[in-house]
């Protein structure tokens, strides 16, 4: 027998890792496996291992206090390295007390929903959003999630006046609302968010009395035109008193903008003083090993190094966004304009037997079986809209040339004009969506 609380988490695994094993359980290889299965619904970053590689298997000094008990929410040393190359991605001075260091962003994000929030209160976040934010801030913090529709006629961009009415809408209704929480850049819509969006949806949580949340795990993984704006940044979360700075927690960690998912090395920033003190009590639960502290420390210390390492990354990922949107557009898929992350948000509404989140889970299931290409619809990022997809793009070009292929393929055979699809988004119809992108 188990507890109810831990039936309800074996039964709430987050569809992201579901589709990840079942797609990896049979991969794809070109020429030891032709008709395997092809992953692009997962955002993991494998464009970088050649420059990693070098670093990673180089003997290094271990001493005998690297391999002894130390602070669980972090060594100062490793610490002190993170504050340094934070300050210099968010354009403010960062103190290095600030920051708990624990297993992965999943494991920041349980912290800091588990400090803020008692069973039963609420999180605002804008939808469509990052999928395990169902997981991450609800599973064992007993909070719940409100979503903030976010418009897809206009793009799918973030709009603070939306959140505004929503919380206005949970208070009403006697809903405590704890937070709003987002990502910037955003996932899975791959948007860069100007300063004056950031304060703008800072204002209402300050207006409201909440804290806000904001993961900026793709923060160096920007590749467009629009600089990544920290919402720390001075210009975002500037006020008289430093209450607002206190009430705004950020998660960062090594898994996307360094390509090292498999450390588990998630970071939370939090100036509030009691919501330092039980994120550092929860670390015990999560925390990271010495070792793979003291690699992660040696790493980042090298400054010239990760300035390369960061342009050249930014390099790639432009290069294969522009693969994956060119690609599309050549198979008429329409889709949003990304400047960040690892996906293409995807409009496949054209191809659904009717505008229903029925209808999406059926042409999720279809392509699966017809093609063996594992991509996630936007039921799972809890998307106002059916239709919508993410691909993910940000493995071996072949592999997502095949998979892109299989789709498209598949798409082109489905007669459309049998289908009855009364106001269906078009390629040609839906003005905020642009065909191709050059980032290169």
């Amino acid at each position: 027998m188990v507890s109810q609380r831990a039936a309800r988490l074996a039964a709430e695994s987050p569809a992201i890792a579901t589709a990840h094993f079942r797609a990896q359980a049979d991969p794809y290889h070109p020429e030891r496996n032709p008709d395997g299965c092809i992953n692009l619904g997962t955002a993991e970053n494998r464009l970088v291992w050649d420059l990693l590689e070098p670093r990673l298997t180089a003997p290094r000094p271990v001493r005998a206090e690297d391999v002894h008990y130390a602070p669980l929410h972090g060594t100062a040393a490793l610490r002190t390295t993170i504050a340094a190359f934070l300050a210099r991605c968010w354009g403010t001075a960062v103190d290095p007390e600030n920051l708990v260091v624990v297993s992965g962003v999943t494991g920041a994000l349980d912290v800091i929903a588990s400090a803020l929030c008692d069973p039963g209160d609420a999180i605002i976040v804008p939808a469509p959003y990052y999928s395990a934010f169902d997981v991450d801030l609800v599973g064992r913090s007993g909070a719940r999630l409100i979503r903030a529709p976010r418009d897809g006629a206009g793009g799918f961009e973030l709009d603070a006046a939306v959140i505004d009415r929503v919380l206005e809408g949970a208070r009403r209704d006697g809903v405590i609302v704890r937070a709003v929480a987002l990502t910037s850049p955003d996932n899975p819509v791959g948007h860069v968010y100007p300063a004056r969006t950031l304060r703008e949806v800072g204002e209402v949580a300050r207006r409201h009395d909440v804290d806000l949340i904001v993961d900026e795990i793709y923060a160096n993984s920007v590749f467009g035109p629009e600089p990544f704006v920290g919402v720390l940044d001075p210009a975002v979360c500037a006020d008289t008193d430093g209450t607002r700075a206190e009430r705004t927690h950020v998660v960062w960690g090594f898994a996307k903008d360094f390509g090292l998912s498999g450390l588990k090395i998630g970071v939370l920033h939090t100036g509030h003083p009691e919501v330092r003190a039980a994120a550092r009590a929860l670390a015990y639960f999560a925390p990271v090993s010495t070792d793979t502290q003291l690699l992660a420390r040696e790493l980042l210390a090298d400054e010239d190094w990760v300035e390369e390492f960061t342009a050249e990354h930014r390099r790639r990922l432009g290069r294969s966004y522009d693969r994956a949107a060119g690609l599309l557009t050549e198979w008429g898929i329409p889709h949003v304009p990304a400047s960040a992350g690892f996906s293409v948000w995807t409009d496949l509404s054209g191809w659904l037997d009717s505008l229903t989140l029925a209808a999406e889970h059926a042409l999720w299931r279809d392509i699966w079986e017809a093609t063996r290409v594992n991509i996630l619809p936007g039921a799972v990022f809890g998307c106002p809209g059916p239709g919508w997809f993410r691909i993910c793009h940000t493995t071996d070009p072949a592999v997502v040339s095949d998979g892109i292929t299989r789709l498209g393929r598949h798409l082109s055979s489905i007669d459309r004009t049998s289908l009855p699809r009364p106001g269906a988004r078009s390629a040609d119809g839906a003005r905020h969506m642009r065909i191709g992108s050059t980032h290169a």
